[in-house]
């Protein structure tokens, strides 16, 4: 007897003569790859239509929370900035593998796809049941998407099996005996074309709540007092990059894969906790208190030593320590931990909010609203801390508490709770694999120690003596200082080191360490091809 496997096989039970035609083996992953697609549609349909998160996403954050600390660094410096839509590529390759796979193992009994239906099904709602404000349509749409696979599933597994039973049952002839192709084929079709639509529906509304939200971004700022306002920097000291950042050239790191829901109208920052105080601020109480703007670098303590991950900004917003003094602090309150609208949340020492340096509640970035990717409508902003401990972007609280009542997100992960940022220096140019002409080259780069000021920085070449470099413009303790050196580059390959030292005396170690618990450190060295 032929397998089920083959377009066909002689049926002994049938009538002589009668010859049944059965689907090849393969066409059980078309069953199961247009039923999960349909499921995942109809999930994101009813997600849009809530105004939610989708299960994607939902799902994808449950895995960033439970990421182990080397893989999440290890997509950090393989996809970089790229690492959230390398995750979502592949949670979207799982499903259509599973769904492939699943379909092939029902090709006779629908058990196993149906099982897979729900159990994917049943991972988007948990995930969205552990997300602060996922909401009650977001446990919703996953379920229902599981109703929707699941009659997929059955209708489209009706073709493959019904004709077969009929065949071995004694009935009126009908010929040709087997499964109907073209009804099969339209079925296909047609929920290949609802799952196509509905993927759109979902993407537009997600795109229109995104252009909202960018909408409300372009809102101008208050006025700013000149006496608050910071000097101008110079521009043309570095040969290729600016003293500061733009906003769409600012490195960008979180687990969000989605930007939070925002309604400017409702949203209050909440400073409650060990405070005499408890407040609400919304955008018009904070813009109504006195601005500041101040030039802070920020650095991500995924850098690797000479890496991308570090921009300069001028910030706009108000102090932290006039806004908690404004609440009464508690004599026993230990930590700032603040959360996002999403949920994240990181803590630093109250000391560092107190101690007199320029920690922002930041509104303004460069001179404009605070952007979207950037922590609209507001975030925290504290010079001389990695991001992973102070930098909330979405804020929505601020809970003055203790160490020992709460953990910032990725304390228990295994990353330092105490994040000072360390004293490091890079070269810019040349560029990695940039080969130079021989002759007069300006070597350039950047140099930083929040919150206590570069002093030198100091480049040797071929491991020769170390030579100081022209430094740039010295405003602020809390900012980088550019870097740069006049060679005379003579032919060959030759390699380039940098080290800084900052105010207190402190030089950059060569001890070379890997980012995890609290931040890399070595010297940048740069091989360079002189023709």
């Amino acid at each position: 007897m032929n397998t089920f496997s083959e377009l066909s096989e002689t049926d002994p039970t049938a009538p002589r003569g009668d010859e049944v035609i059965l689907p090849p083996r393969w066409i059980g992953c078309v069953v199961g790859l247009s039923s999960g697609i349909f499921a995942v549609s109809i999930g994101m349909v009813v997600g849009a239509l809530g105004n939610s998160r989708s299960s994607l996403d939902l799902v994808g954050s449950s895995f960033i929370d439970r990421t182990p600390l080397w893989l999440k660094e290890q997509a950090i410096q393989t996809f970089g900035t790229n690492d959230k839509t390398a995750l979502e590529v592949g949670m979207i390759g799982v499903l259509i593998i599973a769904s492939v796979v699943l379909g092939l193992l029902s090709s006779k009994r629908l058990a196993p796809l149906q099982i897979g239906i729900l159990v994917f099904g049943l991972l988007g709602a948990v995930s969205a049941s552990e997300h602060v404000g996922a909401g009650f349509i977001s446990i919703i749409a996953p379920l229902c998407g599981v109703a929707a696979g699941l009659f997929a599933a059955h209708r489209l597994h009706g073709y493959l099996t019904n004709q077969r039973k009929l065949s071995r049952t004694p009935q009126q002839s009908r010929v040709p005996l087997g499964w109907d192709r073209r009804s099969f084929i339209r079925t296909v079709g047609a929920f290949s074309a609802l799952s196509g639509g509905g993927v759109l529906f979902a993407r537009s509304r997600e795109q229109a709540r995104v252009q909202q939200l960018q909408d409300l971004t372009q809102i101008p700022l208050p006025p700013l007092a000149t006496d608050n306002a910071p000097a101008d920097p110079a521009t043309d000291f570095h040969p290729t990059d600016p003293y500061i950042t733009p906003n769409d050239s600012f490195y960008r790191i979180d687990t969000a894969l989605s930007f939070p829901r925002v309604d400017r109208a409702k949203w209050k920052l909440r400073i409650h906790g060990l405070v005499e105080r408890e407040k609400l601020f919304s955008i018009d109480d904070l813009q109504a208190l006195p601005q500041v703007e101040r030039i802070i670098t920020l650095c991500c303590v995924s850098n690797e030593v000479g890496g991308p991950y570090i921009g300069n900004a001028v910030w706009r917003g108000v102090l932290l320590k006039d806004v908690l003094e404004s609440c009464g602090i508690k004599k026993n309150a230990e930590q700032v931990l603040s959360t996002s609208l999403d949920g994240w949340t990181s803590g630093f020492p109250v000391s560092t909010a107190m101690d007199g340096r320029d920690a922002l509640i930041a509104i303004g970035m460069n001179g404009q609203p605070l952007p979207l990717m950037h922590g609209y409508p507001a975030r925290l902003v504290v010079p001389g801390l990695y991001g992973y401990v102070s930098a909330t972007k979405w804020l929505s609280e601020i809970n003055i508490t203790t160490w020992s009542a709460e953990q910032g997100y990725w304390i228990p992960r295994g990353w330092s709770r105490d994040a000072p940022v360390k004293t490091q220096s890079r070269i810019d140019v040349p560029r990695k694999g940039e080969s130079i002409s021989a002759g007069k080259f300006r070597l350039a780069g950047v140099a930083w120690a929040q919150h206590t000021g570069v002093q030198q920085v100091e480049l040797r070449i071929d491991r020769g003596a170390w030579q100081s470099c022209d430094l740039g413009v010295d405003l602020t303790d809390d900012a980088w200082r550019q870097w740069i050196f006049d060679w005379d580059a003579t032919a060959g390959e030759h390699t380039i080191q940098v080290r800084a030292s900052d105010k207190s005396g402190y030089t950059q170690t060569e001890e070379v360490r890997r980012v995890d618990p609290d931040g890399a450190t070595g010297w940048h060295t740069r091989e360079i091809r002189v023709i």
